[in-house]
């Protein structure tokens, strides 16, 4: 039933970096709620590491629009150097490049314009967080390059995935741009969010992230689409449930009824 929706590749190279990736992404939700943090927002400062040079150097502080801006930065090149790599691969590896390239073009967008930063970011999880968005990105259009020669799934999903992709990163944005309003120019604390889905749940943007990935794998309908989604879902969720933690700890009045990803159930 699953062989409808996805296209069968017959590649163990595929296959391993399909495992791989879902398995570093549940690894970073385990992390998260085993209290070790990828360092940047609210937790940018934790799991500090006195240890060796090396470590030292990789618990260096940088600014957090300069680590946001290398975060995202690598992906959207990449998504925007497929255009020019694999020009002809037809209306749904159309449809994969340019929404990979807006995902990240989106954010790189969001750190020069939108987003006002009160803290900084540790090194060493820009780094890490900056080559797994950009080898996923590699990844999931080189993917879908290789799928070209198997044939199409039987259940088209492209045009739902177009849809949720684009109700996804609306969201998102929105959100995001909420997010922006809650500090003057030179504030630099927390407040607790509000507009949107911030009456409902803490992590809306978190929530319409999850569904520009699920909108994608639709696109793409290929299983490392489909393992990204739900590593990258297992990953905000976990992230989302410590960000509402936090806030519980930070605000004696946090609405207790707001939860951490999903209106009315996480």
């Amino acid at each position: 039933m699953f062989q409808s929706f996805v296209f069968v590749e017959e590649s163990s190279i595929i296959t391993a970096i399909t495992v791989i990736t879902f398995l570093f992404l549940a690894y970073l939700g385990v992390s998260e709620i085993a209290g070790k943090h990828l360092q940047y927002s609210k937790f940018w400062n934790v799991n500090a590491d006195s240890g060796s040079s090396s470590s030292n150097f990789l618990q260096g502080k940088m600014s957090s629009k300069l680590g946001m801006f290398i975060l995202y930065a690598p992906a959207c090149f990449m998504g925007f150097a497929s255009f020019f790599m694999y020009p002809d691969g037809g209306t749904r590896f159309m449809l994969l490049q340019s929404a990979v390239t807006i995902h990240f073009f989106k954010r790189v967008l969001e750190v020069l314009f939108v987003h006002k930063y009160s803290g900084g970011m540790i090194l060493g999880s820009v780094l890490l967080i900056s080559s797994s968005y950009f080898m996923v990105a590699a990844a999931m259009i080189y993917i879908q390059h290789l799928s070209l020669q198997y044939m199409e799934p039987e259940i088209d999903l492209k045009s739902i995935g177009v849809l949720i992709f684009l109700v996804g990163i609306i969201g998102n944005f929105y959100h995001h741009y909420l997010l922006s309003k809650l500090r003057g120019s030179k504030e630099k604390g927390y407040k607790i969010p509000q507009g949107g889905l911030f009456s409902m749940v803490i992590c809306p943007h978190y929530l319409f992230e999850i569904l520009g990935f699920v909108g994608i794998s639709f696109i793409s309908q290929t299983s490392f689409s489909f393992c990204c989604a739900v590593g990258v879902a297992l990953y905000l969720s976990a992230r989302s449930n410590v960000t509402r933690k936090w806030y519980l700890s930070k605000f004696e009045n946090f609405p207790k009824n707001v939860k951490a990803l999903v209106p009315f159930v996480f």
